[in-house]
């Protein structure tokens, strides 16, 4: 064991009795077997404590807490306090990973003698489509580049999971609380405060892709919050990188799209949806000219900016696409 430090999975849980014991099975089966599994309970009102309890009962690897609801930043700071491994990894309880997953992000990151570690995930679609995203790139990044790459979103994303984190570095950074997308306020810094990242070319953690999550749930103000984040995310990065500029406006930009696509089908919050559209002209200009910035995202910007009722019209098509629903004419 004495070359296998403890690393510690930790796995923020809120009424998912359906989903939480493949997610632990999967940790169960690791091939790294130096782990803790921290479940950290966050007021569920289903079953889900039980069955962390249950779990815990069959594996002394697994601790189980309960706190009162305070959301899902503040159950991933609970986890941090509590956490006693060298190394700290997240797993959502609707997710779940493969078997090697920790021993992955492990020899990546010995084997370039890297701050912290990165794999690929691959989406599972309700359909059984299974997209995977292929990491092409170095193996390893200095913090710049890590920070450039999740602004274009080129194949670094801001999700807290599927990463290898050092434990000292959540001693500064945590996570927003009350907050949604508390992913992006926190992701960034971690690379910020890395001398290098290694990225591993596989997918060893696979994310259940579910309309009723929050990314893709009905809107309400508090989605609002991705564009605060990301703000905060882009003025912190230009500080520590100037250079980033446009990469930052581009991410912003992303946020603003993201937000309005999110009202697609909710009735009212008119001013607030003129609001984004204007925002999105806006800053459109050095994005469109920024040969770095995705082609859908310049495709989505004109649309807007040309009609948004044709935008819309679109954007419904691309969902049904991507859902394997057949489209209609």
């Amino acid at each position: 064991m004495s070359d296998m430090p403890l690393v510690s999975i930790i796995v923020p849980i809120y009424n998912v009795e359906k989903y939480l014991q493949r997610c632990i099975d999967s940790l169960f089966a690791q091939t790294y077997v130096n782990i803790e599994i921290v479940l950290v309970d966050d007021g569920s009102a289903d079953r889900s404590l039980s069955i962390c309890k249950k779990n815990a009962k069959q594996d002394e690897r697994v601790r189980v807490f309960s706190k009162t609801n305070g959301g899902v930043a503040d159950t991933r700071n609970f986890g941090v306090s509590v956490a006693r491994g060298q190394w700290i990894s997240f797993v959502d309880p609707d997710d779940y990973v493969d078997p090697d997953y920790i021993e992955y992000l492990y020899g990546i990151l010995v084997k370039s003698n890297a701050t912290m570690s990165i794999c690929q995930h691959r989406n599972v679609y309700k359909n059984g489509k299974i997209q995977t995203n292929l990491y092409e790139g170095p193996a390893v990044l200095d913090s710049h580049t890590a920070v450039k790459r999740l602004l274009y979103d080129d194949q670094i994303d801001t999700s807290v999971w599927a990463k290898l984190y050092p434990a000292w570095v959540f001693k500064k950074i945590h996570f927003p609380k009350g907050r949604l997308f508390e992913d992006i306020a926190a992701t960034y810094k971690t690379f910020l405060a890395s001398d290098s990242i290694a990225v591993g070319s596989e997918a060893k953690y696979s994310y259940p892709f579910r309309y009723n999550s929050i990314v893709n749930d009905q809107f309400s103000l508090h989605k609002l919050d991705l564009i605060d984040m990301t703000e905060q995310m882009a003025c912190e990065v230009k500080k520590v990188y100037p250079d980033l500029q446009i990469a930052s406006q581009r991410r912003v930009l992303y946020a603003y799209i993201s937000t309005l696509n999110q009202m697609q089908n909710v009735d009212g919050y008119q001013e607030i949806r003129e609001q984004l559209i204007s925002k999105i002209k806006e800053l459109r200009k050095p994005v469109l000219e920024d040969h770095k910035a995705p082609i859908r995202d310049k495709v989505a910007i004109c649309l807007i900016g040309f009609s948004y009722p044709i935008y819309r019209k679109a954007w419904k098509i691309y969902l049904k696409i991507k859902k394997g629903e057949e489209v209609s004419a």
